[in-house]
């Protein structure tokens, strides 16, 4: 069983899209820019960018007045032409494994108003918990560029790349509603890890809607905020960001991100994955697997994540896991076995349970580590390639109102 909630009055205690620009998600140097535009003298913006981060990251604040070691002049002045608003949170959903997934509504930025809309983007953010950690499956564009064809969210074209500012946001956002910052309360239905040392949202991935690696500087510049030792502080091993294999891009991720990497690779025959995932037409499997041989970093320590959707009689036989292994070598890697979760209108199936264990025990019994991926979130659309549909329920039901 699922709840869903409307947090339109339950999230009034955080304040949402208003006049002025929030400075919540932005990077250093743009919170300097922030502080440039109120004509403070240059000898004096780092010292107070370091303020600004601390209140904003570390303790989570939603009011320049909790700053008590800012000045109230300058208080006053960043509450005159600054917010420390959030994304509106429209809709939670909690499902009955635990995973919470958020409908968020951006503030509408300038390519928003240049294609006529006053509404900002909908996105989709996941939130998976355990015992002992807690992942945030985040969003890198609203909709996606890529088709894949096993994939939900890949029937949702795309509208446009969110910025890094609307991607630090969604961090910020769950742990507001996971009571993750000094001083807040965590919610009391759902599993929440806690503990000494535990953070409710302790790993980012970067597996929700779009293609990270289309999204590139936006995206670095993103994990720069999340990964500051000094704010989010989210070590860099725990952040992944997967990728269908955008080739180009691979190398700069590991040489200015630096965070972990997993491939959406779901088929050993370029035939199969020309349809599977269509980017494979234009980044072949052998330059993909090139790429992460290559990849800076990549150790025993720090192996790379081949992801691969388990669809009945597709991709699934004996051979094709003995092949998986054969094109893997000399690649520090694990393969996380997914199996395939249903959508409406799709025309694919998940393996059998015993097809799934007889792959796997096929790339363990070579020396992978080869987890079979539990589907959490299932009923509440949440699961792994099933982002996109509450966006869609709310656009329809606001066409219905309009057409009554």
């Amino acid at each position: 069983m699922s709840i869903a909630l409307d947090r339109r009055e339950a999230a009034e205690t955080l304040p949402h899209a208003a006049a002025g620009t929030s400075l919540v998600g932005l990077t250093r140097a743009q919170l300097g820019d922030a502080l440039r535009a109120l004509d403070l003298p240059e000898r004096v913006i780092k010292m107070r960018v370091g303020q600004l981060w601390h209140w904003i990251y570390f303790q989570g604040v939603a009011d320049f007045d909790r700053m008590t070691n800012v000045s109230k002049d300058l208080r006053a002045a960043l509450s005159a032409r600054y917010t420390l608003a959030r994304p509106e949170v429209v809709t939670e959903q909690v499902s009955s494994d635990g995973t919470r997934k958020w409908l968020i509504r951006m503030p509408p930025v300038a390519q928003d108003r240049l294609a006529g809309k006053n509404m900002g983007a909908e996105i989709e953010c996941v939130y998976i918990p355990e015992s002992d950690r807690g992942t945030l499956c985040i969003s890198s564009q609203v909709g996606c560029t890529l088709t894949c064809t096993f994939c939900h969210t890949g029937t949702q074209k795309l509208v446009r790349n969110l910025t890094s500012q609307e991607i630090v946001q969604q961090l910020v956002v769950a742990r507001d509603q996971l009571g993750d910052y000094p001083g807040l309360t965590a919610p009391t239905n759902g599993l929440i890890p806690s503990g000494e040392g535990v953070r409710a949202v302790s790993n980012v991935v970067f597996m929700g809607m779009g293609e990270p690696l289309y999204n590139f500087e936006n995206v670095r510049d993103a994990i720069g905020v999340l990964s500051d030792g000094e704010g989010l502080s989210l070590s860099k091993r725990r952040i992944t960001v997967s990728t269908s294999g955008v080739v180009p891009e691979i190398p700069a991720l590991g040489d200015q991100a630096g965070t972990m990497l997993a491939i959406s690779l779901h088929a050993v025959r370029d035939d199969l994955r020309n349809t599977l995932v269509p980017l494979n037409k234009k980044y072949p499997i052998s330059e993909l697997l090139q790429a992460c041989r290559d990849y800076p970093g990549a150790s025993n320590a720090r192996r790379i994540t081949f992801e691969y959707v388990m669809l009945k009689g597709v991709n699934d036989s004996p051979a094709e896991a003995r092949e998986l292994v054969r094109l893997l070598k000399g690649i520090p890697a694990k393969i996380n076995l997914i199996p395939f979760n249903p959508w409406p209108g799709t025309i694919y199936e998940c393996s059998d349970w015993e097809t799934i264990e007889r792959f796997s025990d096929i790339v363990f019994n070579a020396g992978y580590a080869s987890p079979v991926r539990t589907p959490r979130g299932r009923d509440i659309l949440a699961a792994c390639g099933q982002l996109k549909s509450e966006t869609e329920k709310l656009r329809a039901r606001a066409r219905l109102i309009e057409e009554d």
